[in-house]
C-alpha cells in the first residue's frame, strides 16, 4: 500500500491530507482503481460506453472562418460539447461509476459547480441504477438553474450548501464529509483532477482519451503534431485529459488559461485544500481564497497538483483570461462557427484566439472545447442586457 501512496505525488504536489477513517476507505479505492485500469474487461466495458453511449470519438473541427479571420496559425476545436450531456464531465463520470459497481457501492455521491459534473454523475447514476446525492452551492445553484433541474429529473437529489461562498469549494466540502460519515456503501465520485489520491490519477486516466483522440486526429488531418494545445482550467480535468499524451512530446506546447479572477496557478501558493498539497490561492489569513469567475466550473481556489507541477517544472504554461474577454469570445466563436461553447471553454478560446495572431500560418493549435454553452445562455443574456 505503501507503493500506492507514493504514486500520488507529483514533484511535492498531491498526497494524500486525510483523517485515518477516510485514508482507509481511499486505500481501497487506490487498490480497485490499479487492479481494473489496466484490466481488458473493465476497459472494454469503459470503450463500449464511451462509443454506444457518450458517443466518442468525437470530431476534432477545424475552425476555418476563426482561423481565417484571425489571420494566423490554424485552429483546431476538440469537440467535447458533442458528448452525452454536453461536456468532458461523462468520460470521467463513466468509468468512475463502473468502479463503484466493481466495489459493491449502494450509493453515489458527487460536486459540482457548474452542474456538469452533476449532470453527467446522476446521468451515469440513472443508467446504473444506483442513488446519487449531488452537493452544489447555493450561488451556483442560482446560476446555474437549468443543470439544477436537469439533475432532478435524472434522479438525483440535489443538497444546497450555503456555508462560506456556496461555490464549489464548500461543495467539495460537503462531499468529503459526506463520505467520512456513509463511507461504508458510499462512492465519492469526483469530478475533477484534484483532491486526495487517488483522485487525480483516477481522473487523469479517465479524461485522457481526449488527447487520446486529438493527437491520432491531427496527425490524420496536418500530418504532424500541433504547436499547442490549449484548455481552461479550473481544478484541471479537461486540463489534465488533452495534456496526457503531449506530455512527453516536448514540441508541444501545453496551454492552461484560468480565469482572471480564480487564479490559482499564477497567484497561488503550495498548501494543504481538500486532503492534498497544490498551489492554492490563501487569504491574509492562510485560508483558502474567495473567487469570483463568471464560469462556475472555474471558480476554485486550488489546481490540480498534476499542474502545480507541470506549472513548477516549467512543461506547461498557465495564462489568465478576464470574465469580459472570456464573453467576448464566448459571442465570437457562436457568431463566426455557429458554436455556442461553455463559459469555462470560452477562456480556452479568448487565450487561442490571441496565441493564433502571433504565430504563423503554418502553426496548428488544438482548443480543448470542454463544453457547450446551453447551461450559460440565460447567465449570459442577463450580463449583456444589464
Amino acid at each position: 500500500m505503501e507503493e500506492i501512496r507514493e504514486k500520488g505525488y507529483f514533484g511535492e504536489f498531491g498526497g494524500s491530507f486525510v483523517p485515518d477513517e477516510l485514508q482507509a476507505v481511499l486505500d481501497r479505492l487506490a487498490e480497485a482503481f490499479y487492479k481494473y485500469k489496466d484490466d481488458p474487461e473493465f476497459n472494454e466495458e469503459f470503450r463500449y460506453y464511451l462509443r454506444e453511449y457518450v458517443g466518442r470519438e468525437n470530431p476534432l473541427t477545424y475552425a476555418k472562418n476563426l482561423t481565417g479571420k484571425l489571420g494566423g496559425a490554424k485552429i483546431y476545436l476538440k469537440r467535447e460539447d458533442l458528448n452525452h450531456t454536453g461536456a468532458h464531465k461523462i468520460n470521467n463520470a463513466i468509468g468512475q461509476i463502473l468502479l463503484a459497481k466493481r466495489m459493491g457501492a449502494k450509493r453515489i455521491i458527487a460536486e459540482t459547480g457548474a452542474g456538469q459534473h452533476g449532470v453527467a454523475t446522476a446521468t451515469a447514476a440513472a443508467m446504473f441504477g444506483i442513488p446519487c446525492v449531488i452537493y452544489m452551492g447555493k450561488h451556483d445553484m442560482e446560476r446555474q438553474a437549468l443543470n439544477v433541474f436537469r439533475m432532478e429529473l435524472l434522479g438525483a437529489e440535489v443538497v444546497g450548501v450555503e456555508e462560506g461562498q456556496g461555490r464549489l469549494k464548500e461543495a467539495v466540502d460537503a462531499a468529503l464529509k459526506d463520505l467520512v460519515e456513509n463511507y461504508e456503501h458510499t462512492f465519492y465520485l469526483l469530478g475533477s483532477a484534484v483532491g486526495p489520491h487517488p483522485y487525480p490519477s483516477i481522473v487523469k486516466h479517465f479524461q485522457a482519451v481526449i488527447s487520446e483522440e486529438s493527437k491520432k486526429q491531427i496527425l490524420e488531418k496536418e500530418g504532424k503534431l500541433p504547436t499547442a494545445v490549449v484548455a481552461c482550467i479550473g481544478g484541471g480535468s479537461n486540463a489534465i485529459g488533452a495534456f496526457a499524451h503531449y506530455l512527453d512530446e516536448k514540441d508541444v506546447r501545453l496551454i492552461g488559461v484560468e480565469p482572471t479572477e480564480a487564479a490559482s496557478i499564477t497567484d497561488g501558493v503550495p498548501a494543504v485544500i481538500h486532503g492534498f498539497k497544490c498551489l492554492t490561492l490563501l487569504d491574509e489569513n492562510g485560508n483558502p481564497a474567495p473567487t469570483n469567475s463568471i464560469a462556475a466550473g472555474l471558480d476554485y481556489p486550488g489546481i490540480g497538483p498534476e499542474h502545480s507541477f507541470l506549472k513548477t517544472t516549467g512543461r506547461a504554461e498557465y495564462y489568465t483570461v478576464s470574465g469580459q474577454e472570456a464573453l467576448a469570445a464566448f459571442q465570437e466563436l457562436s457568431r463566426v462557427e455557429g458554436i455556442i461553447p461553455a463559459l469555462e471553454s470560452s477562456h480556452a478560446v479568448a487565450y487561442a484566439m490571441k496565441l493564433a495572431k502571433e504565430l504563423d500560418k503554418d502553426d496548428v493549435i488544438i482548443v480543448n472545447l470542454s463544453g457547450r454553452g446551453d447551461k450559460d445562455v440565460n447567465q449570459v443574456f442577463d450580463m449583456l442586457h444589464k
